[in-house]
């Protein structure tokens, strides 16, 4: 399917941008040109690289198309044993032949794998056989002591399956101010959510979804937990994952609810009080059998370097993810190929891009790595194995940039942190970034999605690295404005995690300059200077940082 919203002239893409601002290195920055975005845009989500999924043949691809732009643009291999990648080792997971049906009342209510359920795991098993559990709804499943916060209380969910909303307990009531307004806080997440429910013994999860606290529709769900499930490999994965983890439709939710003698809404608005306390789904279970492949495949991080020239131990990242979806069932279209031109290709193009600017530019004094991290959309899983097993110091990278997504829709008036405030030394320096290409700095437009939780650089920051994760926001500058404003909102409707997130002819890369052109002053800054960004007081990963003070000089 092809959008018919901008009709930017395809000579606007051909023209070079210049980034303006002079930095410790000297002279104006090397040009950054929007065309070849777009190119590697267009390649990489190209049909025969299959929608990037991880382990699989498209891989290769993605791994020899990045070695050789890396290469050309005169950057070394930085990965392992002095070649191009470091080896994640995980598990995969994939589930078949999932049946599943609620019983209430002596009555079975069957539910349909990718239509009113998702069911999943990423507990090794050859077949789950999950019958008569007992449901238990738990609020938003969190325990958080340091906000005097237990939504379990003295309850044991040891066997059972828990029932949890989606986001924080502040999404629907953001004057509470309990977990920071409609900002999420990690403790939304699914992957918080999962894990509290293993280490509580609990059977299985079943989130709740709706669109507007999960800031995702059905079909991002359906998509992203109906294709093969990853998870590195942990050494006592029985008390670290649940044999269930599934979503249901909100429907199914308010019906099971009822069935249970409970008012869904009623429910939702006690689990927002810190007295409230898990209520069972009385004379409701469920029964599930699904078989479950589980093997275990390496995939790769691609790792580029530039050595600096006074500093080499010092680094500066710049990070992205390669991977995608991959191939799934074949939507409305017949499509099944997930190409993830948007997400992620955009981004990486951009590390490219950035590369070709630091391989051309004057040679850094710290050393700039670039990283392409494998399996972000399995849960962060290539950023968090580096973090835990870094191939540079973290306690001697200096700050990082994380492209996630970029704009590719044209020119906006501002840039947009999200996180902002979690460094306001970072902060400052995009800002002055930003005012000197004549935009301002917008802070997150969309803090109650939890995107600070959702990208790679959280891995690195909760370690104490500072990182930044900006991205164009505002107001678009050229016409047509209405066209621009159309095909973004359409991109978070319709092509998210989908297949029609397809590289399009329409799309304007210059945008994604403006915020590489930032990306890339910022950087060349810290370059050429014996500056250690900090986190702000508040920030709570401050104190991680402060532990390896010592380390930097």
């Amino acid at each position: 399917m092809r959008l018919k919203l901008l009709t930017v002239a395809a000579c606007a893409l051909a023209v070079s941008a210049c980034a303006s601002m002079d930095a410790g290195g000297g002279g104006a920055a090397p040009a950054f040109d929007a065309q070849r975005v777009s190119d590697d845009v267009k390649a990489l989500s190209d049909d025969s690289f299959e929608g990037r999924g991880i382990a699989t043949p498209a891989e290769d691809k993605v791994v020899d198309y990045l070695s050789r732009a890396f290469a050309d643009a005169g950057f070394q291999p930085g990965g392992e044993n002095g070649g191009w990648t470091q080896a994640v080792t995980l598990n995969r997971f994939t589930v078949s032949n999932a049946r599943a049906q609620f019983e209430a009342g002596g009555e079975a209510i069957p539910v349909a794998q990718g239509e009113q359920i998702v069911i999943s795991t990423r507990l090794p098993a050859a077949r789950q056989n999950l019958a008569d559990l007992p449901l238990v709804f738990v609020g938003y499943g969190t325990t958080a002591p340091e906000r005097q916060w237990d939504d379990f209380k003295d309850v044991d969910v040891r066997g059972k399956v828990i029932v949890v909303l989606v986001n924080d307990a502040d999404y629907e009531q953001p004057e509470l101010n309990t977990f920071n307004g409609r900002a999420m806080t990690y403790y939304g997440r699914w992957t918080y959510k999962y894990d509290e429910a293993a280490r509580r013994g609990a059977a299985g999860v079943l989130v709740v979804h709706e669109t507007a606290p999960a800031s995702y529709g059905w079909a991002t769900v359906r998509n992203s937990w109906t294709t093969p499930q990853f998870d590195i490999v942990r050494q006592n994965a029985a008390a670290e994952r649940v044999p269930l983890e599934g979503w249901i439709q909100r429907d199914v939710a308010v019906d099971l609810f009822r069935r249970a003698g409970l008012d869904f809404e009623a429910q939702k608005v006690a689990a927002r009080s810190r007295d409230f306390r898990p209520v069972d789904l009385s004379g409701v279970t469920i029964d599930a059998a699904y078989d479950v492949s589980s093997t275990t495949v390496t995939t790769r991080n691609i790792i580029a370097r530039l050595p600096g020239t006074t500093h080499p131990d010092e680094t500066i990242l710049y990070t992205g993810h390669w991977d995608h979806i991959g191939m799934g069932e074949p939507d409305a279209e017949g499509d099944r190929i997930f190409n993830g031109a948007v997400d992620n290709a955009s981004g990486i193009a951009g590390l490219l891009e950035l590369a070709r600017v630091w391989g051309a530019g004057p040679r850094p004094e710290r050393s700039i790595v670039m990283i392409a991290f494998t399996a972000e959309e399995s849960g962060l899983l290539g950023s968090e194995f580096y973090a835990a097993n870094p191939l540079y110091p973290l306690e001697t990278t200096v700050a990082g940039f994380n492209l996630d997504a970029m704009n590719v829709y044209g020119r906006l008036s501002g840039l947009g942190v999200t996180g902002h405030g979690q460094s306001a030394d970072m902060d400052g320096r995009l800002a002055a970034a930003a005012a000197a290409q004549g935009r301002v700095i917008v802070p997150d437009t969309n803090n109650a999605a939890g995107t600070y939780f959702r990208s790679d650089h959280f891995p690195l920051a909760k370690r104490g690295v500072p990182m930044a994760y900006p991205k164009g926001s505002g107001d678009f500058l050229d016409e047509p404005i209405a066209d621009r404003v159309a095909a973004r909102d359409e991109y978070g409707a319709r092509r998210y995690h989908q297949a029609q997130d397809g590289w399009l002819p329409v799309m304007d890369f210059r945008g994604a300059v403006q915020d590489l052109e930032a990306v890339y002053a910022v950087g060349r800054d810290l370059a050429f200077s014996r500056d250690w960004p900090q986190w702000s007081p508040t920030s709570e990963f401050g104190p991680v940082r402060d532990r390896s003070a010592a380390a930097r000089r």
